[in-house]
């Protein structure tokens, strides 16, 4: 059986106490793939080094190996900080308006992914199967492709693709798009970032595009692009709910909450999660229902992330802001009706929260797919499940139509969300969760990962 090589940014190196998939999710499930295919997974330590040779560092914890490479504080600043996080995540995300084009930046983007292409080619065997995961490391294959490699080589896309007319204010849109079909196989969390790759292709580049098959030939090289909707580890998350951590999240957010109900939001401290819209939108629903500021309370988990760049300092203060200005104008001695909470919570607790919350507020103005919506309705009581109210713009969305959809932009479409959550009697509850979480059940990572790996071994290079 052939080696599965995984390369991406980062690396989650097994728990030497537990097994390869203990801490369950996209990790768990590379784990469990890598494992049975004795392969090897390679990305940065997430240190800083200034030494010129920053060999790979190989270890192997519970038949996982991984190998990590230290990167330049200038790398650091150019590649991550810079051309990844600074101009293609927010242009992916439809921000154009936060995306910065600095020469600079795309110099160091492409200095890391030949480090990384020099590492893998020393780790790679004839036989291997590659994938490649994510923004950070878009021309990679042919990077890899350079050195001779003829090896299957998949890539995987996490976050959006943006339209056409967006993706062309890239400098050298075409040059990076053209190294993706250097891959064989081409996935994306749904439909739409499909169909938006594919147009490209055929627009900008006069690729022959088989919209039916995804086939897509320039030259001489034919890639396949397909969506794979990724899914949670529903068994590993379900087995949360059983622990003492859970319980107690659960009695906690019951008891402070005193038989209100509690309403979750969970994300990443990220402009493109409308974290401020949708603070905006609760402050819409609680000044068109004032007598409903004793009947609801909204739980915000932000932990911060990429706090170096600006951008997200700025979104921590707008929504520092936003909560204080609700709560100030609406808070009595006795309750406060939005909890902020800057810091991040354990998968069990998460299932405990989720839980013992009857509204999962998800309303990104962007996303590739968003698990945390998959995960509240996971947790959710069977006899008394909560309801999803999910913007239509996730990738999720696509799947979860059973969820109360809204358009993250409108505070009057979460308003009204809100409120039809609230008034949803328990049967319709009942039969929009047991869709939704049919869904998230067969959906699942595991089956993600599967599909993947067999479409590219069957395929023909």
């Amino acid at each position: 059986m052939s080696r599965l090589v995984v390369i991406s940014n980062r690396v989650a190196i097994p728990n030497a106490r537990g097994a390869a998939g203990a801490q369950g999710g996209l990790a768990g499930a590379l784990q469990a793939a890598l494992k049975k295919h004795d392969g090897i997974w390679l990305g940065w330590s997430g240190e800083e080094s200034e030494d010129p040779e920053r060999e790979p560092h190989i270890q192997t914890n519970q038949g996982v190996t991984t190998a990590t490479i230290d990167l330049a504080p200038q790398d650091v600043e150019e590649y991550y900080n810079g051309y990844a996080n600074s101009t293609l995540w927010p242009l992916f995300h439809y921000r154009i308006d936060l995306t910065e084009y600095e020469r600079e930046f795309g110099k160091g983007y492409e200095r890391v992914n030949d480090l990384f292409a020099n590492a893998a080619a020393d780790l790679i065997e004839e036989d291997d199967l590659i994938w490649v995961h994510d923004y950070h490391f878009i021309p990679l294959g042919e990077r890899l492709r350079a050195k001779g490699l003829k090896n299957k080589l998949a890539f995987f896309l996490h976050i959006p693709w943006p339209p056409t007319r967006l993706l062309v204010s890239l400098p050298y849109h075409e040059r990076l798009v053209r190294t993706m079909l250097e891959y064989d196989l081409v996935g994306f969390q749904s439909e739409e970032w499909l169909e938006s790759f594919l147009h490209f292709c055929r627009k900008e580049l006069g690729a022959d595009v088989d919209e039916e098959t995804g086939r897509v030939s320039l030259g001489e090289r034919t890639t396949i692009a397909r969506a794979y909707p990724i899914g949670i580890d529903y068994d590993h998350f379900m087995a949360q709910g059983d622990t003492d951590e859970a319980r107690q999240a659960y009695d906690s957010v019951v008891a402070s909450t005193r038989k209100r109900i509690s309403m979750i939001g969970v994300d990443r401290l990220d402009y493109s999660k409308g974290l401020p819209e949708r603070m905006d939108g609760i402050a819409r629903f609680f000044d068109r229902y004032p007598e409903k500021v004793r009947d609801l309370v909204y739980i915000q988990i932000a932990p911060p992330s990429r706090e170096s760049i600006d951008s997200y300092q700025d979104i921590r203060e707008t929504l520092e802001r936003k909560t204080g200005q609700i709560n100030g104008a609406l808070s009595c001695v006795d309750l406060v009706p939005i909890r902020y909470v800057n810091q991040g919570h354990s998968m069990a607790e998460l299932f405990g929260i989720y839980r013992a919350s009857k509204i999962g507020l998800v309303t990104p103005l962007r996303d590739g797919m968003n698990l945390v919506a998959k995960e509240y309705v996971a947790a959710q009581d069977p006899e008394d499940p909560g309801v999803l109210i999910l913007s239509r713009f996730a990738g999720a969305a696509l799947q979860m139509q059973d969820a109360i959809l809204i358009n993250p932009h409108s505070a009057d479409d979460i308003a009204h969300g809100i409120r039809q959550a609230m008034d949803m009697p328990l049967d319709e509850r009942k039969e929009r969760w047991e869709r939704l979480n049919d869904s998230v059940r067969e959906d699942n990572v595991a089956e993600w990962t599967r599909d993947i790996i067999e479409d590219l071994r069957a395929l023909e290079t």
